[in-house]
């Protein structure tokens, strides 16, 4: 699969294709099955990354290990019908991130570590990001630092590869890593990145790569280059792609020959326009990272099923599902507290319903796991009239007339989460997944 993506990625260049790449950063159960229905769709390879903080050797806040989330990802795949041979599987941010308050040294030893365990558990896509600073590190890095750094993981992960008799990983470097999960705001904005930024970057990463022997062949495994084409989402504001500001940026790729063939990666792209991310892969940004948009969508979805159900139903015989959300993420503040300021009254409206969507953290936690189970059992235990689905769901209810969608509450969340993210399937149209015959895919069919 590493091969298919070097190749896929070869034809943006070597045949003028505006070929890209989708990735779903994202770990929960319903975003994934929905993504898995769009992929068939389109007929599209399916790349699905986990990030540094959501799985690791440790467990990460999903309580999973590399081989658990690859192991529970092809659950969902046989579960779905999706053949395991169109998924791959990338680390996104991986590097020290999660141990910045330790000194280097140690930072780095958990960090390869990281690196061994999802390479060893057959990540193919693996994310070099050393851009962070650790305790005993000055406030900014030097970009040689960052290489080196980057260097020594790649080191790790070949030898990862060998040891485990699996083909060696593509790789993605870069310096100027967006912050995962957008930006606490965006007042002023974001800057494309600087060509000659990208040209040094990119430089100082050939240089240690070829520093080390064993990577030298790893370069031409280096498939694409994080930068910041000009695009970003805070709590409740989106920076739109201009294709103009990011013109020198996007001639710069044409143009560099260290390594031919390279493409950028963009991160934060939730939110944007489908007509955006069009222009984004002409533009040479082919890998095209989302997260918080898909689980922004299921986030509204529940909400809105909660909202049928408080029509349908007896106060005493509902799930409660906002109120216990909402509870349970005051019980447990850490993975909002920092991020949303202002008022009690703001931090509540961005508890519930800011574009960072902190929420995606607490679909997980006991109660609120049962309170959504309580949802669905409630809905799909009785008829739901086409007028609240219109109401309250109004995208999905053409489907429903048409008979293409079941009216059943994880049905219509799928569906939801589905038209988000096939703007970056149809986005990166041309990227078709291999064996495919033309014309065998079928319509989306959410029951």
């Amino acid at each position: 699969m590493s091969s298919l993506l070097q190749r896929l990625l070869q034809e943006h260049h070597g045949q003028g294709r505006p070929v890209g790449l989708y990735s779903v950063c994202c770990s929960n159960e319903q975003v994934l099955l929905a993504a898995m229905q769009v992929a068939l769709r389109h007929d599209t390879v399916l790349l699905i990354e986990a990030t540094s903080n959501q799985v690791d050797q440790f467990g990460g806040y999903t309580g999973m290990t590399p081989p658990q989330f690859r192991d529970y990802v092809l659950a969902l795949a046989r579960r779905q019908g999706f053949p395991a041979e169109r998924l791959a599987l990338g680390g996104d941010h991986l590097g020290p991130n999660a141990w910045q308050g330790l000194p280097a040294a140690e930072a780095m030893a958990h960090a390869r570590e990281l690196i061994r365990s999802y390479v060893s558990a057959g990540f193919q896509k693996i994310h070099l990001d050393c851009s962070m600073a650790c305790a005993d590190d000055p406030q900014r890095l030097p970009d040689a630092t960052v290489a080196a750094r980057s260097a020594e993981l790649a080191e790790v992960a070949e030898a990862a590869a060998v040891a485990a008799g699996l083909p060696a990983p593509v790789y993605v470097i870069g310096t100027e890593v967006p912050i995962p999960g957008g930006e606490s705001s965006l007042q002023g904005g974001v800057a494309v990145t600087r060509p000659e930024a990208a040209g040094a970057t990119l430089a100082v990463h050939a240089q240690a790569f070829a520093a080390t022997p064993a990577l030298r062949a790893a370069w031409q495994r280096v498939i694409a280059l994080v930068v910041q084409p000009g695009v970003d989402f805070d709590h409740s504001q989106v920076q739109h792609y201009e294709p103009a500001a990011a013109a020198e940026l996007s001639a710069f790729v044409e143009a560099q020959d260290l390594r031919p063939g390279l493409v950028f990666e963009a991160h934060s792209t939730d939110y944007q326009t489908e007509a955006a991310l069009h222009a984004l892969v002409r533009d040479h940004f082919a890998i095209l990272k989302v997260g918080p948009a898909a689980t922004h969508a299921l986030r509204e979805a529940w909400f809105a099923l909660a909202a049928i159900e408080r029509e349908l139903l007896p106060a005493e015989q509902g799930s409660d599902l906002v109120e216990v959300l909402e509870r349970c993420m005051l019980e447990q503040p850490r993975h909002w507290r920092k991020h949303y300021d202002g008022s009690p009254a703001q931090q509540r409206l961005a508890r519930r319903y800011a574009f960072s969507d902190r929420s995606r953290y607490y679909w997980g936690e006991p109660a609120v796991q049962q309170a959504l189970q309580r949802l669905i059992a409630n809905l799909d235990g009785i008829a739901l009239p086409l007028p609240l689905i219109s109401q309250y769901l109004p995208e999905q209810v053409e489907d429903v007339l048409l008979g293409r969608l079941a009216p059943r509450a994880t049905a219509l969340a799928q569906h939801k989460v589905g038209l988000v993210l096939a703007r970056y399937a149809r986005a990166c149209a041309h990227n078709r997944a291999p064996q495919i015959e033309s014309g065998s895919s079928a319509e989306l069919s959410y029951r």
